[in-house]
């Protein structure tokens, strides 16, 4: 590619041609502010935050130009803080500040907030504009989400994220002028719209006007009630990422300071979600051989993401019977908890509190379908982000990082590495195939690890050869993440384009570990740091750590259904770890 030459503060660099000045000066080490910037998601020159001074061969441009959006040319001489770019940058940031609900100590972004970060930066003390501020509005309606239009400061990153990653766009700019707003159509709340709720809109935001709904004070809640017997299970993604609400660094695996933490918070059992994820294995695998075999539905398409169910629910009725017909794993956790792992404590399943700690917002969605239930007790209580459990272990004063490594309690924490990648896209069918070939060809296959898989490419293809009824079968499969993506594969199939037997989809661009729960990434990071990438490879480090790596050779599991289940698939199987999906009505304005 051709290059030009930069001048940057007096530093020249050679950067591609088809470069911004902003990423030119990254590349030359130096730091331009950005507030409404989000790498290739929102590059619209919004917030006008990143503005230069610049002249091209002596010639100044006129008025000062976002950098974001400022294409290079060869000879271009590029100043960043000068007076006049100063005066510009305070201007405004005091100006979004007039207009911004400013009780930050109070509010959950206070010390993770882009915007915040920026004032002290710059050395803002006081607004010195004064005036008519937009009319602030909460919505904290659905279980998952809440909107909040006083920290609004119209950077747009979320409507980019929800509308061109997402390829949903439930929330949009209206109105014009001072009365401008985000909002989904008619300011309508969240849970009366076709949000999925997978959260990417909270990732994006850089300052507290979209977070999740805490369920804080209910876990402590459950906690310091005597009479409860409080168990939590944990996500695989979680431990890829909850050290960075510690100051660790990105793709730090913390499993045994989680659970080390979690004990001191006060939890009766801690176990591993991984263990369910195992168990979803063999439900879904079986559930796969059957179909394959018998000439059912095909293809399979897995049903753990609850963010995916719902936008297949909404826009894709017609695939529902595709769908698997398992729980997820956190659903399935709730119920063998309430059932077997309460039989053998002798613990009364009404006096118990399942908590899952997600990397989802979706989940906490999920847990309140009415569906979710067994003999009128839902399979889990209460569900808490990443983040959620970060600020839980800061509450409680605990020293994360000193924390000695402690195991996940018995009889449900045992897990294999296979449940460990279902936290990265392509983590389910992997785990799922290990699975399926030993039982198909009734070998303990040596080489197991599909790495065809894995990866950040937005729709997979593959296909391996396994014997079918006596016959060698070309099984094809594929996996896609982030609903865009599924819109795409989904469409291919309609068509007639694509034939698979079996499909994996997870809403989330990058799977579980980039949830909508997940501990907050700023831009700039996200310039230098793949972050989804950094926190796969900390679910596949784990993956080969382990001494057991495909999940029907869970001890633990080949235990439950051999005490209780009897096997897969089995009525009572059925009655626990399985549900249905209806085809949902889209917001419709006539």
């Amino acid at each position: 590619m051709d290059k030009v030459k930069v001048t940057i503060n007096g530093i020249e660099v050679e950067v591609p041609r088809d470069y911004t000045v902003l990423m030119a000066a990254k590349e030359a080490g130096i730091n331009i502010p950005t507030l409404c910037y989000l790498k290739d998601v929102n590059e619209v020159a919004a917030c006008r935050l990143c503005v230069v001074e610049v002249d091209v061969k002596g010639v100044p441009m006129r008025n000062l130009p976002a950098s974001c959006v400022l294409q290079v040319q060869d000879g271009m001489n590029v100043r960043t803080n000068t007076k006049r770019v100063r005066n510009a940058v305070k201007t405004n940031l005091e100006l979004i500040l007039a207009n911004h609900e400013r009780d930050c100590l109070l509010c959950n972004r206070n010390g993770n907030c882009e915007l915040q970060k920026l004032c002290d930066e710059m050395g803002i003390k006081e607004v010195p504009f004064k005036g008519e501020v937009r009319e602030r509005k909460i919505d904290n309606f659905s279980n998952s989400i809440v909107r909040d239009s006083g920290k609004c400061i119209l950077c747009g990153r979320c409507v980019s994220t929800c509308k061109n990653v997402q390829n949903i766009g439930i929330i949009d700019f209206v109105n014009r002028g001072f009365n401008t707003q985000i909002t989904p159509a008619f300011d309508m709340s969240l849970n009366k719209i076709d949000c999925i709720y997978c959260g990417q809109c909270i990732n994006a935001c850089p300052v507290g006007a979209l977070r999740e709904k805490s369920s804080i004070d209910d876990a402590w809640d459950a906690i310091y009630d005597k009479d409860k017997y409080v168990v939590v299970q944990t996500a695989p993604a979680v431990r890829a990422a909850l050290g960075e609400e510690f100051g660790l660094p990105i793709g730090t695996r913390v499993t045994g300071k989680m659970v080390a933490a979690l004990k001191r918070l006060g939890f009766d059992k801690v176990f591993d979600t991984d263990f369910s994820a195992d168990l979803t294995i063999m439900e879904e695998g079986t559930e796969l051989l059957s179909r394959v075999q018998n000439g059912g539905v095909l293809p399979l398409i897995t049903s753990c993401s609850p963010g995916w169910i719902r936008y297949c629910e909404l826009n894709y009725p017609e695939f529902i019977d595709n769908l698997s017909t398992c729980k997820s794993p956190q659903q399935m956790f709730g119920a063998i908890a309430k059932t077997y792992y309460a039989e053998k404590m002798g613990i009364d399943p009404k006096k118990m509190v399942v908590v899952s700690i997600m990397p989802c917002t979706a989940k906490k969605t999920e847990l309140a379908r009415p569906e979710m239930e067994n003999n009128k007790l839902r399979d889990v209580d209460i569900s808490l982000t990443t983040r959620e459990l970060g600020d839980m272990i800061k509450q409680a004063r605990i020293k994360f990082t000193e924390l000695e490594d402690e195991n996940y309690d018995e009889i449900m924490g045992e897990y294999s590495g296979a449940g460990v990648i279902f936290g990265a896209t392509g983590g389910v069918m992997e785990a799922a195939l290990r699975t399926v070939a030993d039982i198909l060809t009734g070998k303990d296959l040596e080489k197991f690890e599909y790495k065809e898989e894995r990866g950040l490419k937005g729709i997979k293809e593959s296909s391996v050869m396994l014997p079918i009824n006596g016959k060698d079968t070309q099984i094809n499969v594929a996996v896609a993440h982030g609903t865009a993506n599924a819109k795409k594969l989904l469409e291919s199939i309609k068509s007639g384009e694509k034939q698979y037997h079996f499909v994996e989809i997870m809403a989330c661009p990058g799977g579980c570990v980039n949830g909508g729960g997940q501990p907050h990434v700023d831009a700039k990071t996200r310039m230098s740091v793949n972050v989804l990438e950094k926190r796969a490879s900390a679910l596949y480090e784990e993956d080969e750590m382990r001494q057991i790596r495909k999940s029907h050779k869970n001890p633990e599991i080949q235990k439950l259904y051999n005490d209780f289940l009897t096997k897969p698939n089995s009525h009572l199987a059925h009655t626990l770890l399985h549900t249905h999906y209806e085809k949902r009505e889209k917001f419709n304005i006539k």
